[in-house]
């Protein structure tokens, strides 16, 4: 077992409060479980009919085959592909809730805005469409009309929002695979019909599948949803705020907001800001809003809310007795948080139909709904401030600055600070010489078998001391923010030489007076699509093919399957894509192989397992030298 819980300070010294609160985390819960499954965990374990659950013994003395004759390779193959299907389904959902929002704003059926024209434009075109002479309205019903269309595709043709942003010479990849997805839904549901009992059991064909289901994600998934909450919330820009626990205030109403869709906390923290006057009737100096997770993301790059933690330690934020309602939509949200607030005031409010918890209050959220609801829930907190006990607060007395905002549009306008005329080639050229090495894009989660943000930060640390600039989403993203690696001051103590230098010039000739971080924060989870788009446009002004070029990416801590689905995409990139926690694949050698190996020769991109932070960092620079070498770049 791991020896430390976690490398975050904060989270170390609310732990023994739990403790002498009575309060069970989800790190007592890991350990209640050891030892866990063994065949779960190879991957070998089959619950896809009621004959089973069928095993295979992974050392050879014990059954080989399930009851219908499926081996290892077809057990292991089947539970990928739904893991990552399940994965790009939590996307697709995310995204078809936003389009609709997108729909009802531009018919004026609702009180949302389309606030971004410029987006809506530059998304319009690129799918083709005219843009002369139409309002926002109008050109955002065909833009939605689009996606719809992708939604209900009967025919063969392949899913427009791909065909319009994804890598021509990519597109030709995946053609020639046979893996270009016509319609979310609909190769949702054939994954699952794919895996059931007595159907595919070739595992090449189902590690295929699972390339196109990664396709699904990228595209109808991760792309559509950022596009569409750019064009309703703003595309980010810079901000400046600050991350972990101590962000918290004793004498504020402590709202927290958790989980991945903006639709609803945007109109939070909205009416946390009209109703501070109430809040302050109660005794508070006003309202705090703050975020765990990719809804904790999204409200940070638009409003510069602060982060309070990541995945791992939200039921933490709850043992700081200074949280007075936590509100959640979809995602990652932990059913234990009703029994740790039990112990406290803390109210905790779901909003969705399909996440309800006993224990919680729900406040039903509809689009229709949405200031009503909001204004339900701020009040809610601002009641709960009153009951709070002051002897059960401590908040730890850790954070550190942040800044964030960097969309592709954000990094494109502070490098035309530089070049105004062609603001990418400052970057290329860069690489190019090698003052930059290469790109590392760190995504995902984290995960209790793992020290909690170790992986993330120490690898980071390594990537970015040898000249490595990287990007990060998600609870990655947290992780390094709570380290000190998203500010100037982290530039300064941590990047290499030549990093230090681009990133110290871009930033005095975009007005900052110091350097950019040398961890760009893009967004939350689905705004993985923000590095693909990155990935497109420097491929683009190479001409190469995006598997080319020294760019990889790291999920440090997988845990969800969302990030299974985001590292499949990745993958079907042409990127090298490291996962920090071994997957359930090691059942079967044919599959591990495919996917650490065999994908390459095929899909330009692999599977890279390393549990060591160093090792790792050092595997994906190994990559990024040899893509270098292969396009004549100093190594």
């Amino acid at each position: 077992m791991k020896s430390q819980k976690s490398i975050d300070p904060a989270v170390l010294e609310l732990l023994p409060k739990a403790a002498l609160d009575g309060v069970e985390t989800v790190w007592d819960r890991y350990e209640a479980q050891q030892p866990q499954c063994g065949f779960g965990s190879l991957g070998v374990c089959c619950r896809h009919c009621v004959q089973g659950p069928c095993r295979i013994d992974p050392f050879g003395n014990g059954p080989k085959a399930g009851i219908c004759g499926a081996s290892a390779d077809v057990i292991v193959a089947r539970n990928l592909l739904r893991q990552v299907a399940a994965g790009a389904a939590a996307h697709v959902d995310h995204a078809y809730d936003v389009v609709e929002a997108l729909e009802l704003a531009a018919k004026g059926e609702i009180n949302y805005t389309i606030t971004d024209e410029t987006k809506l434009h530059q998304v319009a075109k690129g799918l083709g469409l005219d843009i002369s002479g139409k309002s926002k309205a109008e050109l955002a019903l065909e833009v939605v009309e689009v996606a719809y269309s992708d939604l209900a595709n009967h025919g063969k043709s392949p899913v427009k929002w791909l065909m319009a942003n994804a890598p021509k010479e990519r597109i030709a990849v995946w053609a020639s695979l046979g893996i270009l997805p016509r319609n979310p839904d609909r190769e949702i549901r054939e994954a699952m019909h794919q895996t059931t009992m007595g159907m595919d059991a070739d595992p090449v064909n189902l590690v295929l599948a699972t390339a196109k289901q990664g396709l699904v994600d990228g595209y109808s998934g991760l792309k559509l949803a950022t596009d569409m909450q750019d064009i309703l919330f703003g595309t980010p820009t810079p901000v400046v705020t600050e991350a972990n626990l101590g962000v918290l205030k004793e004498d504020h109403v402590n709202l927290i907001v958790h989980g991945h869709v903006p639709i609803l906390s945007e109109k939070i923290v909205y009416w946390a800001g009209k109703l501070q006057d109430e809040a302050r009737l109660a005794g508070a100096k006003g309202i705090l809003v703050s975020g765990i997770c990719c809804t904790g993301n999204e409200v940070l790059m638009r409003k510069g809310i602060p982060l309070v933690t990541n995945f791992l330690a939200q039921e933490l934020a709850i043992v700081t007795g200074a949280v007075d309602a936590m509100v959640v939509d979809v995602q990652c949200i932990m059913p234990s948080l009703t029994q740790v607030a039990s112990c406290y005031h803390t109210e905790i409010i779901t909003t969705m139909p399909i996440v309800k918890l006993p224990g919680a209050t729900h406040v039903p959220f509809t689009l229709e709904n949405a200031d009503e609801a909001a204004q339900e829930i701020v009040r809610k907190a601002i009641s709960s401030f009153l009951r709070r006990d002051p002897k059960k607060v401590q908040i730890p007395n850790y954070k550190r600055k942040v800044m964030a905002g960097f969309s592709v549009e954000a990094i494109v306008g502070a490098l035309s600070a530089v070049d105004p005329v062609d603001p990418l080639k400052p970057l290329i050229d860069n690489i190019v010489n090698g003052n930059i090495l290469g790109v590392v894009a760190t995504v995902g989660c984290n995960n209790v078998k793992v020290t909690h943000d170790l992986m993330h930060v120490e690898l980071v640390k390594e990537l970015i001391k040898n000249n490595v600039l990287v990007v990060a989403t998600g609870c990655s993203a947290h992780a390094l923010a709570k380290a000190g690696l998203m500010n100037s001051e982290g530039t300064e103590a941590y990047a290499g030489e030549g990093l230090k230098a681009v990133l110290t010039a871009i930033g005095q000739a975009a007005g900052l007076g110091a350097p950019l971080p040398p961890v760009l924060h893009m967004g939350s989870c689905v705004d993985n699509s923000r590095i693909g788009d990155l990935v497109t446009a420097i491929a683009k002004y190479l001409n190469v093919d995006s598997a080319l070029l020294p760019i990889a990416a790291s999920a440090p801590e997988p845990q969800h399957e969302k990030a299974l689905s985001i590292g499949t995409w990745a993958v079907t990139m042409g990127l090298t894509t490291h996962l920090g926690v071994v997957p359930p694949v090691l059942g079967s050698k044919a599959v591990a192989e495919l996917l650490t190996q065999g994908l390459s020769g095929v899909i330009g991109g692999k599977f890279y397992i390393e549990t060591d932070a160093l090792k790792a960092a050092h595997g994906l620079i190994e990559d990024i030298r040899a893509k270098r070498k292969n396009l004549g770049l100093p190594s």
